[in-house]
């Protein structure tokens, strides 16, 4: 029997961005295991749950019970399914799942069930001041192959102040995003035609009445999906939107506990799935979901932020190559610098993600040059915007 000899945790922020590394080290001195714990707002609680906590617990344990570690660590503490802690137990799971791939000598997506597909296709970010700036930028995009493309203009037609609550502490103008983002879809549809896929995230930021107005006027422009269009407090509200509109949607990103998402499912209330995998617990839930949303026509879309490790995006790749309901994988760019602290990072080539062959998640942790880059304690802005009238709203 091998058995969990230590488990380490690592951060680094090669981007300004905190990344959060597992490292579990087994009773075979060679054999070990790498998992993303990545909550970027919050990863200095993270490190005190694994190693406060989980490490005591896991130490001594068989690495090949994955199942029964997931379970029983979930409910160590008895309350469950809040995001630093989710996080944490993401960072554990994979690193297990790493360990079993190494220990088969077969990449992750083999041991789920192997390829349904050669490659990933991605979406990709473009954004822009005005319409003719985001054009520009969309055409790079189209350039390097990607077919599927998120879009945003960063300021309003008829205001001077941004729009875009995630770009500065400033004021955010329902209408005005609104009439904006439409005009902006004009104006893509017009000039790119049919034969682009494009997505827009609303980021949760309009009120549910406004939501439902606004998915309907979008329904013209024959979005890929629209994304995140209530919070997952009025997810009720999605029953509104269903009635009104043929635009398929997408959510997820904020889920934490299977009652947020279960429903959606189940309900066939969304159409795409958009879950965090680390913030639900790691790829022993994600697999699960897969199973749940192919049952109900349900494709995935995990999301892929640049706030996620490269061992993060692996494990999203592993899962999207070998899903039969596979939607579409989002996308950032990730540095050179970031690639060289993490060998084996998935390579993309014209607009598509290619896993490496290598056992388990195939990724490596240059911890020593990680420590070269240290993490900083703050709360970012994008989180703390406000109505004209002072009213905090959600980001």
């Amino acid at each position: 029997m091998i058995t969990i000899r230590d488990v380490k945790v690592y951060a680094t922020a090669p981007d300004n961005v905190n990344l959060t590394v597992v490292k579990i080290l087994t009773s075979e001195p060679e054999l070990y295991g790498y998992g993303c714990a990545t909550f970027t707002q919050r990863h200095v609680a993270v490190i005190s749950i694994i190693e406060n906590y989980l490490k005591q617990f896991l130490v001594g344990k068989d690495v090949s019970q994955i199942e029964d570690i997931w379970n029983s660590t979930m409910t160590s503490g008895y309350w469950r399914n809040g995001p630093e802690f989710n996080n944490a137990l993401s960072g554990i799971d994979m690193a297990l799942w790493d360990i079993k791939g190494k220990m088969a000598k077969l990449p992750l997506f083999q041991l789920l069930g192997g390829k349904c597909r050669f490659a990933v296709p991605l979406y990709c970010h473009a954004e822009g001041e005005d319409n003719e700036n985001l054009r520009d930028n969309i055409n790079k995009m189209l350039e390097k192959g990607f077919k599927h493309i998120r879009c945003k203009v960063t300021k309003g037609s008829d205001t001077n102040k941004s729009i875009d609550s995630r770009t500065s502490q400033s004021n955010f103008h329902p209408k005005s995003y609104m009439k904006s983002t439409i005009n902006m879809f004009e104006y893509l549809r017009s000039y790119f035609g049919e034969d682009i896929e494009l997505i827009h995230d609303v980021h949760e930021r309009l009120d549910p009445t406004d939501a439902v107005g606004f998915a309907k006027k979008l329904e013209r422009f024959d979005l890929f999906y629209l994304e995140d269009i209530l919070p997952p407090e009025q997810k009720d509200w999605l029953y509104r939107i269903r009635q009104t509109t043929t635009t398929p949607l997408a959510m997820g990103e904020l889920f934490n506990n299977p009652n947020e998402w279960v429903p959606l499912i189940s309900k066939r209330l969304i159409d795409f799935i958009r879950i965090h995998i680390t913030q639900i617990g790691g790829i022993t839930p994600a697999k699960k979901i897969v199973s749940l949303c192919e049952t109900f026509g349900v494709k995935t879309a995990w999301h892929g932020p640049i706030d996620l490790s490269p061992i993060g995006h692996a494990a999203n790749i592993h899962l999207d190559i070998s899903s039969i309901n596979f939607g579409i994988q989002e996308w950032q760019k990730i540095s050179e610098k970031t690639r060289e602290i993490f060998p084996g990072t998935p390579e993309v080539k014209n607009g598509l993600a290619y896993p490496n062959n290598k056992p388990g998640l195939g990724i490596e942790f240059n911890e020593k040059l990680a420590e070269t880059y240290p993490t900083s304690v703050s709360i970012p802005n994008w989180t703390l915007n406000r109505l004209q009238d002072g009213t905090f709203i959600k980001p």
